[in-house]
């Protein structure tokens, strides 16, 4: 645990630019979250804002508020929205200013690097604090090629994928390797994107920052140097985009750079359109093809996970029972009912190997 961190969603909390500032009210382990800053939603609690649920992170209008107010003090302050752009909102750098000379840190997962700001620079020298750019690339002499050792490691890895962009991954993947420890598993989880990195929870690397000749080595490296700390008995790992986005393909580096022996595919019922924009024009196929796709790539979908984002419970379960009958395969709703049942197949899989070794 880092320390205290307050959250800042420029009023955006209750829609889904703040996914990263959802990610974090959900569970991080590497802040204490003490407050959200969010004109919109204050006076409430973060998270029922989010999913319903109670958890004692009160939103303040303005940061004015939350000094005035918060028996606790904040030694972060973390940007918790990924608007389209990845830009600095203008609204927003007055408040990361004024932060910074409350003596608080800045951890940001923009593109836009506040560290390149020279009056951001500035100030944050000026009052001793860091600003820290997760999407920043590492060096290049920090970085790995693929090896091949990823043959050597035994534990099998689940991808956690998904048929379109923000489709909740990470946190399907947090589900998971949750509940495989609670079942008695070691579980180790490799995040790939910034909200995975500020939640502290596993190893892994900034995918979409990293350049693409060393994606597949940083993957493989993430996993080994995992392995050698932990030996746990299975690997959950964060998908970014979907294998047949065309605004961002991604997925082919897991499945065999990875070795992802077998994948959970996430899939949103009431989205038609990939990046959920109509005016792109390019439909998203129909979910029975990608488990094809996977398959033919060498690896086995054990389950399916269901994004219910604008459905009722109604109809997200009338799409349960039907993918479920067409696909023949587990269908969950995770937020809503857990993913215990998968564990359950991923223990008869562990089993099945053991059996057969």
């Amino acid at each position: 645990m880092d320390g205290n961190a307050i959250i800042l969603t420029d009023g955006l909390l209750n829609q889904y630019p703040a996914k990263t500032a959802h990610g974090l009210i959900r569970g991080t382990e590497r802040f204490n979250i003490i407050g959200v800053i969010d004109t919109v939603s204050a006076g409430k609690d973060a998270g029922e804002v989010v999913d319903g649920k109670t958890r004692n992170i009160q939103v303040y209008a303005d940061l004015a508020q939350f000094l005035e107010n918060s028996p606790e003090k904040a030694q972060y302050c973390l940007v918790g929205i990924a608007p389209k752009g990845g830009k600095l909102p203008v609204s927003m750098k007055e408040t990361i200013s004024e932060a910074i000379k409350q003596g608080m840190n800045i951890v940001s997962g923009l593109h836009e690097y506040l560290s390149d700001m020279p009056d951001l620079a500035a100030l944050a020298q000026e009052h001793g604090v860091q600003l820290i750019d997760v999407r920043k690339p590492k060096p290049k002499s920090e970085l790995h090629f693929w090896t091949g050792k990823i043959k050597d490691i035994p534990a099998p890895r689940v991808a956690v994928l998904g048929t379109d962009v923000r489709m909740g991954k990470r946190t399907t993947t947090r589900l998971l390797t949750q509940a495989a420890e609670r079942a008695g598993l070691k579980a180790q989880m490799i995040f790939t994107g910034q909200t995975g990195w500020m939640q502290g929870r596993g190893k892994g690397f900034i995918l979409d920052s990293t350049y693409n000749d060393f994606v597949s080595g940083e993957l493989e490296h993430a996993i080994l140097e995992s392995y050698a700390e932990h030996k746990p008995d299975v690997f959950f790992v964060e998908g970014q985009a979907a294998l047949r986005n065309p605004s961002g393909p991604c997925g082919s580096e897991y499945l065999v750079s990875g070795q992802m022996k077998y994948v959970v595919l996430q899939h949103a019922p009431a989205r038609v359109y990939y990046d959920d924009n109509e005016e792109l024009g390019f439909k998203i196929p129909p979910i029975s093809t990608e488990i094809e796709l996977i398959r033919l790539y060498g690896s086995k979908v054990i389950a399916v996970t269901l994004n219910t984002a604008g459905l009722t419970l109604e109809e997200a379960r009338t799409y349960q029972q039907q993918y479920q009958q067409e696909l023949g395969l587990p269908v969950i709703l995770p937020l809503e009912d857990g993913v215990d049942q998968i564990i359950e197949l991923v223990k008869q899989e562990l089993a099945h190997e053991t059996a057969t070794v």
